[in-house]
């Protein structure tokens, strides 16, 4: 075996440069399914953190149809009770109730569609990051109820500033009698999410409540969880707790199924490229071996002749094929990791970008895993493999005869 082992090593080197361009091919392919598969990864956690940690959370809990209806009435169902059990929920990390209607914002310059939303300012820090995406002003600096934040889109729709008054108009709940409050602007945040810097104000919990006559009802509790993959788990037993008595609780990826859907689809880009990369590895091999084949026509009759069995040359191409293979592989995740590193410490600006509902916050940084550098090689090994069977049975059942008439 070892000098067959031998054989197979001198032999990929007897023609270098066709050894290195099909060795090239073969290894960059195997670097690009590396760094797409790192950059999906990133991607997908860049994505999940612009929708979840921003404002959404891992999860949350409605009245049943309010996802639908948006209606003011619709609150959750014993909510003090709900309150309560979560608080004793160890899977819970944080939550923070919340108080979502549509209004009318206006300005003495300009009126604008908005959703308000009351929040409490203490259990949202620990949930949301609107804290830490205000640009000017305070976040809810104080006591006072007539402190408001806005987006910076929305703040320049209105022409306002900090300190200036801004009215906000809602429907109350159970009546539908108008409510209008004045308010100040105490702070404006930019999220650099069209959606958000634009068509959403924020106000004290309590605030929101009186304006919409809701007592101490509220409209929506997110939830954030100690281990953040429950939220895309919609098997996990603790929806089916929380979704009774005319309640809904539902994760992120029942929320934003779209996303669910963008990271279905790049699993199968994955998917993709690593079929075109195979295809390089298979003409690469067929085509490498075949000519090498080809040239030592004459000397693969002579060991026929002498004797040499058939399995005997079949092992030889196997071995050959083997060789390149591993030579690509020490290449290729080499290259993999170089080309890897490098944009995983500068990362990929896509800050703005909207992909499936989701706005890029935040540079996309594509992240290492063990298992890039021991699963793709590894297939790329045994695929290499397989594909060199062909060659190799073409070389067991050549007739010596034949063969070295071929070369004369």
């Amino acid at each position: 075996m070892r000098m067959y082992v031998k054989l197979a090593v001198r032999n990929i080197f007897r023609n270098k440069r066709r050894t290195f361009i099909a060795g090239s091919a073969i290894g960059i392919g195997l670097a690009a399914l590396i760094w797409t598969d790192a950059l999906i990864i990133g991607m997908e956690t860049n994505m999940l953190a612009s929708a979840t940690e921003s404002f959404l959370g891992d999860g949350q809990i409605h009245q049943e149809s309010f996802r639908q209806s948006f209606a003011v009435e619709k609150t959750i169902v014993n909510s003090a009770e709900l309150v309560r059990r979560l608080a004793e929920e160890e899977v819970v990390a944080h939550f923070s109730p919340r108080a979502v209607s549509f209004a009318m914002i206006s300005s003495p310059a300009n009126v604008s569609s908005v959703t308000m939303v009351g929040i409490d300012p203490t259990s949202e820090r620990h949930l949301s990051q609107i804290d830490e995406a205000i640009i000017d002003g305070e976040y809810f600096g104080g006591d006072n109820v007539r402190d408001v934040i806005i987006g910076s889109k929305l703040a320049e729709i209105l022409e306002v500033d900090m300190g200036d008054r801004i009215v906000l108009t809602v429907a109350q709940a159970h009546s539908g009698d108008l409510s209008q409050e004045m308010f100040r602007v105490s702070g404006i945040y930019h999220f650099n999410a069209q959606e958000m810097d634009r068509g959403m104000a924020f106000v004290r919990l309590n605030v929101a409540q009186k304006m919409l006559g809701l007592g101490d009802d509220f409209h929506e509790i997110a939830l954030s969880f100690r281990n953040h993959e429950l939220g895309r788990d919609k098997t996990d037993p603790f929806w089916q707790r929380y979704s009774q008595d005319g309640n809904e609780a539902v994760g992120w990826a029942v929320l934003l199924p779209e996303l669910e859907l963008a990271f279905e689809y790049s699993q199968f880009t994955t998917f993709f490229v690593g079929l075109i990369l195979f295809g390089v590895v298979a003409l690469g091999i067929i085509n490498t071996l075949f000519m090498s084949l080809h040239e030592r026509m004459f000397e693969f009759g002579v060991l026929r002749a002498v004797g040499t069995r058939a399995f005997g040359m079949a092992r030889l191409i196997l071995l050959e094929a083997a060789a390149l293979s591993v030579l690509s592989i020490v290449f290729g995740s080499l290259l993999g990791f170089a080309i890897t590193f490098a944009t995983a410490q500068l990362g990929i600006d896509y800050t703005g970008i909207e992909f499936s509902g989701v706005t890029f916050r935040e540079l996309l940084y594509p992240e290492l895993k063990i298992a890039q550098f021991v699963i793709y090689p590894l297939s790329v090994f045994v695929f290499t493999v397989l594909v060199g069977l062909y060659p190799a049975t073409f070389a067991a059942r050549m007739s010596p005869a034949k063969a070295m008439r071929r070369t004369l």
